[in-house]
């Protein structure tokens, strides 16, 4: 198609209206509305509540009418020590968790691709892909009876002579028991997105290392990496974004008392003074638009360096 007439397609397009074109469309725009309706109902709607940040909430008042108090449910916030504590538990969990886990769903879809037999690729992926659909609820439960003081785990070491190990109420592996059973739960359906650009590449150019003499390693090195490295980017400054999100489900189930020293982060310590002291919602949203800014300026300021070094970013 010259260029010519692609520009009489174009020039034929902005002629008509824009209610032409919608109803041209319908059926993408259609597609696109449920996603469209959860981002104004659950992301832009609640913003209207950030007031409360600001105000001395009166349940008989309502939001409206509460009385205005400046910043001082944020002071009462910033010299509390449970909320310095539970910002650097996050900050370390959530380090962590992009040190292990972020990798390995990578190193998988890589390893996945690298398998020749189709039928146990397809094996291999549901199992590592099936404790996604598991709840939180029931790994917990799991984890509880396999690791707690007389779960199966301890028992098997009792019968064999051996010591009892604490694994949920030692403050020393706790963290790195999150992130191991995060790794678990979720790196096969993670590396889906990674294997779907892995499949974008031009078959083409494999054929061609092979027959410059390439093995497996050269492939993966200067074909299937630099394939997949713009979505790694993508993925890495949105996870940088939402760094102080390190997994609220997780932890409620399976922390205690004991490990509050090194588990408790920003959202558990908002469902604590919510729910288990008596409320103060002014408080409460304080947390949610400080965790909301942090994770604004870093998404911004990784996005920017990742766009100076690399020169590929979400926008």
């Amino acid at each position: 198609m010259s260029g010519s007439t692609l520009r009489t397609i174009r020039q034929m397009r902005r002629k008509k209206p824009l209610r032409q074109r919608i109803w041209e469309n319908r059926y993408i725009y259609l597609l696109l509305l449920p996603g469209l309706l959860f981002f104004i109902i659950f992301k832009y709607v609640p913003i209207y509540g950030l007031q409360l940040a600001f105000k001395r909430y009166q349940v008989n008042l309502g939001i409206n009418m509460s009385p205005w108090n400046g910043v001082d449910n944020f002071r009462l916030l910033f010299v509390d020590g449970d909320f310095w504590k539970s910002v650097r538990n996050t900050l370390v969990i959530a380090y962590l968790q992009i040190l292990l886990f972020f990798p390995f769903p990578i190193l998988l879809s890589i390893l996945l691709n690298e398998v020749r037999q189709t039928r146990l690729k397809k094996v291999v992926q549901t199992i590592y892909t099936l404790p996604h659909f598991l709840s939180w609820v029931i790994v917990s439960g799991m984890v509880l009876n396999m690791l707690s003081s007389n779960g199966a785990i301890n028992n098997l070491l009792a019968v064999m002579g051996l010591e009892r190990v604490q694994f949920l109420t030692n403050k020393s592996v706790f963290r790195q028991l999150l992130v191991l059973l995060l790794t678990w739960k979720e790196s096969g359906w993670s590396c889906i997105l990674y294997l779907a650009a892995i499949t974008a590449i031009d078959p083409s150019l494999y054929e061609a290392a092979t027959i410059d003499g390439a093995n497996r390693w050269h492939k993966i090195r200067f074909i299937t990496w630099p394939g997949i490295s713009m979505i790694v980017v993508v993925t890495l400054i949105l996870r940088i974004g939402s760094i102080m999100d390190a997994g609220f489900e997780q932890i409620i189930n399976i922390y205690n008392p004991t490990v509050y020293e090194v588990a408790d982060i920003i959202d558990t310590y908002v469902y604590r003074i919510t729910f288990q002291r008596p409320a103060n919602f002014g408080v409460s949203t304080a947390v949610g638009l400080f965790k909301g800014l942090t994770n604004c300026i870093l998404l911004l300021t990784t996005n920017w360096i990742c766009v100076r070094i690399s020169g590929t970013g979400i926008v």
